[in-house]
């Protein structure tokens, strides 16, 4: 185990797409990572407006490389693929040694400790019922395994090939493709779970949850389940 960890989120402006990041989410993560998380941690989110956020969350500017490139997939599906840089390894100098990376659109329910003080230098979100092996997520690594996450993905080629191999979404594809199905995982066995896969009802959830990844198109601050109100705050 490391003696600190980097939670990493970001958020930044897309114009036209369905759902518009606000402050407050970042902030509401950040309440949720403090509560459940009980290590000496940072908290960075990478962002093109730093307006509204809370004391103690490390605001620094999103860059520009890849933010341009279309999710091939289309309609008007997320582009994510600036989050890529996290691989290269001069983020180290930013991150510091070891990084988890978050998406906003999380609900985190309880202790993080079993999922994040895991070792090995590379941790992945198996995608549930997906052909591709990871969800972008959550993935955990130290800062500068894998450099070929990055320094290999071609803005023209590489979504081509991701399509081509049946793999959906923009980082996330490019990852799974490029790291091949080997990597360690967090499952629904950790506590892991994704909000369309959960049991049916869904406003029950299992009791071994620790955290729930939700879609931009459904996020916990408009659920009106009991365990999303009790929890995303």
């Amino acid at each position: 185990m490391t003696s600190s960890l980097t939670v990493v989120t970001f958020k930044w402006h897309t114009p036209g797409y369905r759902a518009k990041f606000e402050a407050r989410h970042v902030n509401v993560l950040r309440s949720m990572v403090v509560r459940h998380y009980r290590r000496p941690h940072r908290f960075v989110c990478f962002t093109d407006d730093a307006t509204g956020l809370a004391p103690g969350i490390e605001a620094l500017p999103v860059w520009d490389d890849h933010a341009s490139v279309p999710n091939p997939t289309g309609g008007g599906r997320p582009s994510c693929y600036r989050r890529l840089k996290l691989w290269a390894p001069e983020m180290r100098e930013v991150l510091g040694g070891r990084y988890v990376c978050l998406d906003l659109d999380t609900v985190i329910l309880g202790d993080l400790r079993p999922l994040w003080d895991r070792t090995e230098d590379v941790v992945m979100w198996r995608s549930p019922g997906m052909p591709w092996p990871y969800n972008g997520a959550m993935w955990m690594a130290n800062t500068g395994a894998r450099p070929q996450v990055w320094a290999e993905f071609d803005p023209l080629e590489s979504p081509k090939r991701t399509t081509e191999a049946g793999y959906r979404g923009s980082d996330q594809a490019w990852m799974s493709l490029v790291l091949g199905a080997g990597e360690s995982v967090w499952t629904q066995a950790d506590g892991v779970y994704y909000y369309g896969s959960l049991p049916r009802p869904r406003h029950q959830l299992p009791r071994d949850a620790r955290i729930v990844f939700t879609t931009a198109g459904d996020p916990p601050w408009k659920m009106a389940h009991l365990w999303a109100r009790r929890h995303w705050r």
